[in-house]
C-alpha cells in the first residue's frame, strides 16, 4: 500500500485492446497500492477494461474524457480534480503512439502530430499539474519515453524518436527546476513491449498484418528471449512514483530485456 490516501492521474489509461497496455496496468497497480486514480483518455470506452481490473481489486477509480494535446481540455480536468481531491500527488504521463517514416516521406502534418501526442502532451500536463503539487507540498511525475528515444529500434520513425528524446531531456530539465520545492520527475524508458497495441496497429503497420512475424522480428532484438509487457512497465513506474525513490530524480529507468545496449 505505497500509495495509500494519494491521488495519482494515469494519462492514456485505456487500451485499443483486451490486455495489459502499459496505461491500463499502471492504473491498476496504483489503485492496487491504493492510490485513487483518475485515469484519463479520449476514449470513455477504451478504459471500461480498466475500470473494472480495478473494481475486482477493490481499488478507487474515477476516469475523464480528455484531449491531453489540448491546453483547454487538460486546463479543466486538472482544475476538477484539484476541486474534488484537493491534491495531485503522482502524475504518470503514458499517453503515445508511433507513425512510421523519415524526413522525405513523412508528411509535415503527421510530424505536428506525433510531436503534439508525444512531447506536448507531457508539456501541458506537467504545466497545469505542477502549481497543484508545489502547492500542497511536493509530488511525483513519471514520464514515459521510449527505447526509440535513445536508440535506433529497427523501424524509420523520426518524428517518434525525435519526441521520445524530448520527453527525456524535458524531465530532466524540469526536474532540477522543480527539486528543490518537492517534485520529482523521472522517465520510464520501455523497449518492445507486448501490449495490445501490436495487434492493434503494430503489425498493420510493420508486418501487413502478420502479428507472428513482427512478434518474431522483435523478439529476435531483446536478448532476455521474451517480451515484457505493461505490468513491467508499471513496476518500474510504481517504483520511480513510490518514496522508495524519494532520492531519485531527473533519471532514466530502461525496462526492455537489454535490447538498447547490445551489441552487434
Amino acid at each position: 500500500m505505497r500509495f495509500k490516501a494519494k491521488i495519482a492521474i494515469v494519462s492514456g489509461a485505456g487500451c485499443v485492446g483486451p490486455g495489459w497496455g502499459n496505461g491500463r496496468a499502471i492504473a491498476v497497480a496504483l489503485a492496487a497500492e491504493g492510490a485513487t486514480v483518475l485515469g484519463l483518455d479520449r476514449d470513455a470506452a477504451s478504459m471500461a477494461e480498466t475500470s473494472a481490473r480495478i473494481a475486482e481489486a477493490g481499488g478507487t477509480f474515477h476516469q475523464a474524457v480528455c484531449d491531453v494535446t489540448s491546453s483547454a481540455d487538460v486546463a479543466r480536468v486538472v482544475a476538477d480534480a484539484r476541486a474534488r481531491f484537493g491534491r495531485i500527488d503522482v502524475l504518470v504521463n503514458n499517453v503515445g503512439g508511433s507513425a512510421r517514416g523519415g524526413p522525405e516521406e513523412m508528411a509535415e502534418e503527421v510530424w505536428d502530430a506525433q510531436i503534439d501526442l508525444n512531447l506536448k502532451s507531457v508539456f501541458l500536463m506537467c504545466k497545469h499539474v505542477l502549481p497543484v503539487m508545489v502547492g500542497h507540498g511536493g509530488g511525483a511525475i513519471v514520464n514515459l519515453a521510449s527505447t526509440s528515444g535513445i536508440r535506433w529500434t529497427g523501424a524509420a520513425q523520426v518524428a517518434y524518436a525525435a519526441s521520445k528524446a524530448g520527453v527525456i531531456q524535458f524531465g530532466r530539465v524540469v526536474a532540477v527546476e522543480y527539486a528543490a520545492r518537492g517534485v520529482r520527475v523521472n522517465t520510464v524508458v520501455p523497449g518492445q513491449m507486448h501490449t495490445p497495441m501490436v495487434e492493434a496497429r503494430l503489425a498493420g503497420q510493420r508486418t501487413g498484418g502478420d502479428v507472428a512475424a513482427l512478434v518474431a522480428q522483435r523478439l529476435s532484438r531483446i536478448p532476455m528471449g521474451f517480451a515484457g509487457d505493461g505490468r513491467d512497465t508499471a513496476a518500474a513506474v510504481l517504483f520511480l512514483a513510490s518514496d522508495e525513490a524519494r532520492f531519485i530524480t531527473g533519471t532514466e529507468l530502461v525496462v526492455d530485456g537489454g535490447m538498447s545496449v547490445r551489441c552487434g
